[in-house]
């Protein structure tokens, strides 16, 4: 491959690399790939196999350069790292720098510039030297009878009250239309038939259910309310509204007794087989909660026991992730209550070093898996792949065929599953104690990392 690669710049873990590939080069690869395809083409007015080159390139030439130039840009990028001996800490930055037009047309030659950060030089900490306490909990009896009331209570039934002149109390379940408006204005999603409302469930905005407690079957009443400030679209946010609500039943709940009729109504064999599955679940939760606890313990230890240099643009790129989700958590004031106080120097440095931690625990994390031989499986990311499109429904098959052709979304999915299985590497080469907790402390928030924020 007759191409120039020159190193205009190299500081740090920062290279940047020219690289230069002839015009020529690019149309004998064009040529040889119209050559490759027109036996297998078949066109009006030709026989199978019988288009003539010409008549291919002429047809496309242009989408055929363009393939070209897509795969050479490819096998040169990786040519630059693999002729010196160069570890990318993430994706290289390509930057054309020839009129691509002309390059297309077979003009030009293809100029590029190639940035790469490398990966830093470390020896991870050894995962047997790692210490680790796991917070566990266990459940109690009256911890399961709770959720099992809780559980009838959500799937208990409603009848309609009985007299015209039964009252809406709180709990009752109303049937309703209403038609909402703003300045004497319809508005959308406003407005609805048949609508089922349990009052004192917080279902509708503020004020909304409490208005209609004492109603009776066949009220006509106006609800005058206020959207929140955060409400979810925008162009309500904080306006008045008014609400012409019609009631068209009242329904008293009636209470679903805990027992085996109630568990078969579940798809269940018994109440003993319900209570099995219930302990199961409010186990599963607790064991979650003892796992996040350990992998926060592990990834402060790792971040402890690491220091060396950051690939600059993989921090610059984690910071502009993290400081764009604060940008909006502030604009609809929902920023920690810590941070509401802070000048924006003051956010920036803090969430600066939350993306430095970010990388910092990646480059550690991917090195560790590395020298474990630590790897997702198709199969595994497959798996991955039609979880995610089983969470949009009806257009879950869509979902998991635009998956199947997206790299950077199967990228995205793969992460995950990688750190996983270098966390649970981890967890079994390292020293961990079970230390029973009572259940606030497993379930309370975490504080920052000394170094991260106030405390």
């Amino acid at each position: 491959m007759s191409i120039q690669i020159v190193e205009k710049s190299g500081e740090g873990l920062s290279r940047v690399y020219g690289v230069k590939i002839p015009a020529k080069e690019l149309g004998e690869k064009l040529e040889a790939r119209i050559t490759e395809i027109a036996p297998r083409m078949s066109l009006k007015g030709f026989r199978p196999g019988k288009v003539p080159v010409a008549h291919v390139r002429r047809l496309h030439g242009k989408q055929l350069m363009v393939e070209v130039i897509e795969q050479t840009l490819s096998e040169t990028s990786q040519k630059v790292l693999e002729d010196n001996n160069l570890r990318a800490a993430s994706q290289p930055d390509l930057k054309p720098e020839s009129d691509m037009e002309k390059v297309i047309a077979g003009e030009a030659d293809l100029d590029y510039e190639l940035a790469i950060e490398l990966m830093p030089e470390f020896e991870p900490v050894d995962p047997a030297t790692l210490t680790l306490e796991r917070p566990v909990y266990t459940p109690t009896d009256e911890e399961l009878e709770e959720a099992l009331n809780d559980l009838a209570k959500q799937n208990r039934t409603y009848e309609s009250r009985k007299g015209k002149t039964a009252k809406a109390k709180d709990g009752d379940q109303l049937v309703i239309d209403f038609v909402g408006s703003i300045d004497g204005e319809k508005f959308d999603g406003g407005s609805a038939t048949d609508a089922e409302l349990v009052l004192g469930s917080g279902q509708f905005i503020p004020g909304f259910e409490e208005q209609l407690v004492g109603a009776k079957v066949g009220a006509e009443i106006t609800v005058n309310v206020t959207f929140p400030e955060n409400y979810q679209a925008e162009h309500l946010k904080g306006k008045a509204a008014e609400f012409a609500v019609t009631v068209k039943d009242v329904k008293a709940p009636v209470e679903a007794p805990a027992d085996d009729e109630f568990a078969k109504r579940l798809g269940l064999e018994s109440l003993e087989d319900l209570k099995s599955a219930l302990r199961g679940q409010i186990e599963g939760n607790y064991a979650s909660a003892s796992r996040f606890k350990l992998k926060r313990a592990l990834l402060d230890a790792l971040d402890k026991g690491h220091d060396f240099p950051l690939p600059p643009r993989m921090v610059d790129a984690e910071f502009d992730v993290i400081w764009r989700q604060v940008q909006a958590d502030k604009a609809n004031d929902d920023l920690p209550a810590d941070d509401k106080d802070k000048s924006e120097d003051e956010l920036r440095a803090e969430y600066r070093k939350i993306a430095e931690r970010r990388v910092r625990l990646g480059l550690v994390l991917a090195e560790i898996g590395r020298k474990h031989n630590v790897t997702v499986s198709d199969d595994e990311l497959l798996q991955a792949m039609r979880a995610e499109a089983m969470r949009y429904g009806a257009q879950a098959m869509e979902i998991f065929n635009l998956l199947r052709q997206n790299q950077n979304a199967q990228a995205q999915l793969r992460a995950p599953l990688y750190e996983d299985k270098v966390v649970d590497l981890l967890f079994g080469l390292a020293a961990v104690t079970d230390t029973p907790v009572s259940k606030e402390e497993l379930l309370k928030d975490d504080d920052l990392p000394e170094g991260y924020g106030e405390d």
